[in-house]
């Protein structure tokens, strides 16, 4: 019998696209974009680490309809506004892929966040990542507006310092 998703859409022809056609393939209901958030790449990894999990194998990417055989496809396409999004697709005949990727939907329709952990690490990550790249004056002015408790001197270290009230780190992301 085939799985009938209920939170999932098929694939239909946009409106001014001249891209690849995705006939019989569904979207896994997560996508990412050049600008997308932590909490979206978060969600995008979790799918992808699912159906891989699912599948056995890496995903391949997707950048024609020509599924090489896979029922499973990280598609990448170029867009005009955002630069490129990516979208996972997965054929109407993968009933184990299209399960998990409904029940993943539909969990994150309930509350967004698929994985609390991966996602704060992730958060975290950036947050380091920003504070690295900024320059000792933005450090200690971020250290004042915050009121985070860390010593003006902890702007010399490339390390997040100490945040006791999240202030700082709610600022750097």
């Amino acid at each position: 019998m085939t799985y009938i998703p209920k939170h999932l859409h098929k694939w239909t022809h946009p409106k001014c696209y001249i891209g690849a056609q995705w006939e019989g393939f569904y979207s896994a209901g997560f996508g990412q974009t050049r600008d997308s958030d932590a909490l979206e790449r978060s969600n995008f990894a979790e799918i992808l680490i699912a159906l891989k999990s699912f599948m056995g194998q890496e995903i391949p990417d997707g950048y024609g309809a020509d599924s090489g055989g896979r029922a499973v496809r990280v598609v990448t396409e170029g867009h005009w506004a955002v630069g490129w999004v990516e979208w996972i697709a997965i054929h109407e005949s993968c009933d184990g892929a299209l399960k998990i990727a409904d029940e993943l939907r539909s969990q994150a329709d309930d509350y967004t966040v698929l994985n609390e952990d991966a996602f704060s690490e992730l958060e975290y990550s950036e947050a380091c990542d920003l504070w690295e790249r900024l320059s000792v004056r933005e450090r200690a002015e971020m250290i004042a507006e915050s009121r985070c408790g860390a010593s003006i001197f902890a702007a010399r270290r490339a390390e997040l310092p100490q945040d006791d009230n999240g202030a700082l780190l709610e600022r750097l992301r």
